[in-house]
């Protein structure tokens, strides 16, 4: 039977007369103190605070549709059922503002985050990520990172002014990387944050150390890991790659998606409030943990799903990185990545002191492909390449009908 646990009733009477009193603890992030690059337009009102003004300008960004088409773990899938980014986003909002509700955050700046803090992912998930980096690294001495470049795609590539909140949150999000407090560090201004982008760009292993500045960034970042442990597991059983949930363990945090969901966030308010960090406590944690490694030991690193990937993803993605970096050097201008990509970000807005075509050329094919769905992926290698025998089988709608 599932087990969902419930705030202490000490704890649940303390909120009932801090809302009732209005004594609730207050380390929320304060929009009137938010900074932006141009901080004489996008000056908040009474019904548009600084931070919700980031949600809208994340959720009309020109690359927010592509969500909805991006691997979130399981490529070449034709199942409705099974999750995408567009839903895993969604998933991280919702979780981390029911956290942040009961702690008295600002829940715009948490849905900013949320909203914004995969709009540079690639298609193929982390293994399209890791293809790209290497490539990019090769030829530039540079790392590709999908945090980091989300706020390439929200404050360079499409400049929205977003305040330095939000993009901090954004880049510090990382789901990877469990921790058992998350203390906010400090982040005064953009001239700190432009350092500590660049230095994520030259060293791969600062994206680890790297904290959110603020409440808020550190709650969206926990959430990130709950919003797909449980998830995850769901789609392996309809993707057929686990029998059950209870075949991964509960690790003493639950079994089920919805009590994996409901148990650490009521760990997380029983432990969190009133303080000025997040936290939870061992038991929880060390389950959240090993729930985590047992996603990845018996879903992500599986032979069926990495070796796939392995060899139809990274070919296609490597070599189409070197046909369009040839293409852009070359100026071929009726090749995609300038009809598709070049006019595309030229013509939405992007108005920088330097055109966009002056960009370094492996950064461009690099904001192309990052750009990109998994179905146009798959689509714009089969029209760069004609001839490749290279296989796009996906698993059908119809499989389990065919005999």
């Amino acid at each position: 039977m599932p087990n969902y646990e419930q705030l202490s009733p000490e704890l649940t009477e303390r909120i009932r007369e801090d809302i009732k009193n209005n004594t609730r603890p207050n380390f929320a992030a304060s929009s009137a103190k938010a900074l932006r690059r141009d901080p004489t337009a996008d000056v908040e009102s009474v019904w548009r605070p600084a931070y919700a003004r980031d949600v809208d300008k994340i959720m009309h960004s020109p690359f927010y549709n592509r969500y909805t088409d991006k691997t979130q773990v399981f490529s070449f899938y034709k199942n409705d059922d099974i999750t995408r980014r567009a839903l895993h986003v969604q998933l991280v909002s919702r979780i981390a503002r029911s956290i942040g509700s009961a702690l008295n955050l600002n829940l715009d700046l948490i849905e900013a985050i949320a909203l914004g803090h995969d709009i540079g992912h690639t298609p193929f998930g982390h293994a399209g990520e890791r293809y790209i980096s290497e490539v990019y690294h090769a030829e530039t001495g540079r790392y590709f990172n999908h945090n980091v470049h989300s706020v390439r795609v929200l404050d360079g590539i499409f400049p929205h002014n977003l305040t330095l909140d939000t993009l901090d949150g954004i880049i510090t999000h990382n789901g990877e990387f469990e921790m058992h407090e998350y203390r906010p560090s400090v982040m005064p201004d953009f001239l700190a944050f432009d350092k500590m982008v660049e230095d994520c760009y030259v060293d791969e292993q600062n994206i680890i150390r790297i904290i959110p500045s603020t409440l808020e960034g550190c709650v969206v970042r926990v959430c990130d890991i709950i919003a797909y442990l449980g998830k995850d597991r769901q789609d392996a059983m309809r993707a057929k790659l686990i029998d059950s949930d209870a075949s991964l363990g509960d690790a003493g945090i639950g079994n089920v998606n919805p009590e994996i969901i409901n148990n650490l966030e009521v760990n997380i308010i029983e432990n969190s409030y009133g303080k000025p960090y997040i936290t939870m406590d061992e038991e929880h944690y060390l389950g959240m943990k090993e729930a985590k490694r047992a996603n990845y030991d018996l879903i992500y690193k599986v032979d069926k799903v990495a070796r796939v990937l392995d060899e139809r993803v990274k070919p296609i993605m490597q070599r189409m990185y070197y046909k369009l970096l040839a293409d852009l050097k070359g100026g071929v201008k009726s090749s995609p990545i300038y009809k598709h990509h070049i006019d595309f970000v030229t013509g939405n807005h992007y108005a920088p002191a330097m055109p966009y075509i002056e960009t370094e050329p492996n950064q461009i094919v690099v904001d192309y492909m990052a750009s990109m769905t998994d179905d146009y992926c798959t689509e714009l290698y089969k029209f760069l390449f004609p001839s490749s025998t290279l296989d796009f089988t996906y698993h059908g709608y119809f499989e389990d009908l065919i005999v």
